[in-house]
């Protein structure tokens, strides 16, 4: 078990220090581009956002690392001694010459985001997460992280726990590793986060812990194993169908904060619930908004306002975005943090499928 801490979100550290209008204007991003084929892996396309860290170590003796752990790819990769952007001097950089477990390679790695990239090469080592020893694990080490969008970041690198099938580089993820070591008692892993403030965030491996699952297990079947991708059969407010009435795709991405919609579902929904263009709504409205309900696999899954509804510094707006990733299946949604919240999440390797508990 990894406990994750909330931190506050960039977006909120930078509207404190007046700099979030510069900066977005500096460091535009594509949401979709994680989720387009041909595209290497993306995970941080909602860093403005991003909140929720735990700790893991590499090498021997061990190098302390504060990673997102990212359902939405699939790449474990940490900043090293290599790096020299501004972006890596104010993180924990991982020295293989500190490591006597460390195997290098002449194998590179390259990661696109949304308003950069990281390049670097790919090394062996003995990754630790929460007391389970990963031995020879491939990761990636930084060598440029361009741009200055990491260098306000909280965390130094990212875990990724999605399929083997979208690693950049062909490179085996963690938790693959962990389940073809049987380092885990069940080829699962669970995720609680908590709401607002509170403490007791956490990332389960190999386990369901039953205190969470009191009211039962809803079982999804997966549609695609890339990333945790699901079938919707549509979304609905007010018991009438607001978008993707004839079925979509969405993703469970612990690696995105906010719910992510087709641009016109976000206008749609926008409206329905009486908010401006760009998501913002008074504080006062915002306390008497309905359910936004996911209907999946034939069951209703409830996010209420309260959880969609983001207030910072007095101004409140919804924790909605549009953004446009066509799939062959028809629009995708991604369902970040702001679903999440709502349930514990059960990713489940041994038979493909997503479970939710309220």
């Amino acid at each position: 078990r990894v406990p994750l801490r909330k931190m506050k979100s960039l977006r909120e550290r930078l509207r404190e220090q007046g700099l979030l209008e510069s900066f977005l204007e500096q460091n535009p991003y594509n949401l979709a581009a994680k989720y387009l084929p041909g595209i290497a892996v993306e995970p941080l396309q909602n860093y403005m956002d991003d909140e929720y860290f735990g700790t893991i170590s590499i090498g021997t003796p061990a190098q302390e690392f504060t990673v997102v752990f990212d359902t939405g790819s699939s790449n474990l990769w940490v900043p090293s001694v290599f790096c020299s952007s501004p972006a890596c001097r104010n993180h924990n950089r991982f020295n293989p010459a500190d490591s006597s477990t460390f195997l290098s390679t002449n194998d590179t790695l390259f990661i696109a985001y949304g308003t950069g990239s990281m390049s670097g090469v790919l090394g062996y080592d003995t990754v630790n997460v929460a007391g389970i020893n990963v031995r020879n694990q491939i990761f990636g080490l930084a060598e440029t992280e361009p741009g200055d969008f990491f260098y306000y970041t909280p965390f130094d690198g990212i875990l990724g726990l999605a399929f083997p099938s979208i690693a950049s580089s062909g490179a085996t993820p963690v938790f693959d590793n962990m389940m073809m070591e049987r380092l885990v008692d069940r080829d699962l892993f669970s995720v609680y986060l908590s709401r607002d403030g509170q403490a007791g965030s956490f990332v389960l491996f190999g386990a369901i812990d039953p205190f969470y699952t009191a009211k039962g297990i809803s079982w999804i079947p997966l549609s695609a194993e890339t990333y945790w991708q699901i079938t919707m059969d549509s979304v609905s407010i007010n018991g009438v169908a607001a978008a993707c009435s004839s079925g979509c795709q969405a993703i469970v991405d612990t690696g995105t904060s906010l719910l992510a919609m087709p641009v016109r579902a976000f206008q749609i929904v926008m409206r329905a619930l009486g908010a401006r263009s760009n998501g913002e709504i008074t504080c006062q409205a915002a306390r008497k908004l309905p359910d936004l309900v996911f209907h999946i696999h034939g069951q209703a899954f409830p996010v209420p306002a309260r959880a969609y509804v983001i207030q910072s510094g007095g101004v409140c707006s919804l924790g909605f975005q549009g953004m446009d990733a066509p799939t062959e299946e028809g629009e995708l949604w991604i369902l970040g943090d702001v679903f999440i919240r709502e349930y514990y999440v059960v990713f489940d390797r041994a038979n493909n499928k997503v479970g939710l508990s309220r």
